[in-house]
């Protein structure tokens, strides 16, 4: 009984001996119907998805959210419903699509039948608010190092789906080099704002080849370069401590930096993009008056 770990079939458990129906009933907690996990068991969105692939009697394709934790993603709310792709009924916490696949738009993962990245990108993209989907999309990214040109085949075949242009912006913005959803959002901003598109994960090296940093996101033809600082980077001392030696090394080798917090992000975005302009502007950048300090993070604007 001890030895069964995350979800599984109540009724093959029975029948295989593993388990009671008093331990069944003690031991276990109802995920859905007839599929059970250990009390106290924390589902991630992950294991929720393995779940619900059982209680479709393993006849389903992982999809959407679901495939993307399957595939690696990390930030993907565990509470959210599970989803697949399947004719038949659908479930209290799961959401049933009933697309038809392709063969290369399939995949296994750990034996479950589950949509490819670039399938899920075109699943993930087409939903939602444009930010949204460029979170998602640059999180998947990130896992898989999916790349346009994997999407691209989907995008011609399947040219009348809905959602397909916000799908194509969606794609065009998506970056692997983001490593958190707070990340994407800061692109996105410097890119609603009027900058040109930073380039992402910037390996750093002094005269020696000796490596100093890796920044977030910037311009290595300006040595500007922007850092989204965690809550880690201000209530860890010794983070803190490397963080004083870094910037002093970088601005040894003429790097300006301009650094984000959350809070910053969110409430003062405007503050945010005046010093990230102020940085443009002295490394000789000559658009900067073409800023727009009031821009959102929301893409309603980007082309």
């Amino acid at each position: 009984m001890g030895g069964i770990d995350g979800p599984f079939i109540g009724s093959e458990a029975l029948a295989a001996g593993l388990v009671s129906r008093r331990g069944l009933r003690n031991g276990y907690a109802v995920v859905y119907r007839n599929v059970y996990v250990p009390k106290g068991y924390e589902l991630t969105a992950a294991t929720r998805a393995k779940a619900a692939w059982l209680w479709a009697h393993r006849d389903a394709t992982v999809a959407g959210l679901s495939a993307a934790a399957l595939h690696g993603t990390k930030w993907i709310d565990a509470s959210l419903p599970a989803e697949l792709i399947r004719i038949g009924d659908a479930a209290q916490g799961i959401v049933i699509h009933r697309d038809k696949l392709v063969d290369d738009e399939v995949c296994v993962i750990d034996g479950m039948s589950a949509t490819t990245p670039a399938r899920t990108a075109f699943d993930l993209g087409r939903r939602g608010r444009l930010e949204v989907a460029v979170i998602r999309l640059d999180a998947l990214a990130c896992a898989t190092r999916l790349q346009r040109k994997h999407v691209d085949p989907l995008l011609e075949r399947h040219r009348g789906a809905r959602g397909i242009v916000q799908l194509r912006q969606a794609v065009d913005l998506m970056d692997a080099g983001a490593e958190s959803p707070q990340e994407t959002r800061t692109r996105l901003l410097l890119i609603n704002a009027g900058f040109p598109r930073p380039k992402t994960q910037i390996v750093i090296c002094n005269e020696y080849g000796e490596f100093v940093a890796r920044i977030d996101m910037g311009w290595p033809e300006w040595k500007v370069g922007v850092q989204y600082d965690g809550p880690q980077h201000w209530t860890d001392p010794d983070q803190h401590a490397r963080d004083i030696d870094q910037q002093a090394e970088l601005q040894a080798l003429d790097w300006r930096i301009v650094r984000v917090s959350r809070d910053l992000l969110r409430y003062r975005s405007s503050v945010f993009l005046g010093r990230t302009c102020q940085a443009m502007r002295a490394a000789g950048w000559p658009h900067c008056d073409e800023i727009r300090l009031d821009a959102q993070i929301s893409l309603d604007r980007v082309a």
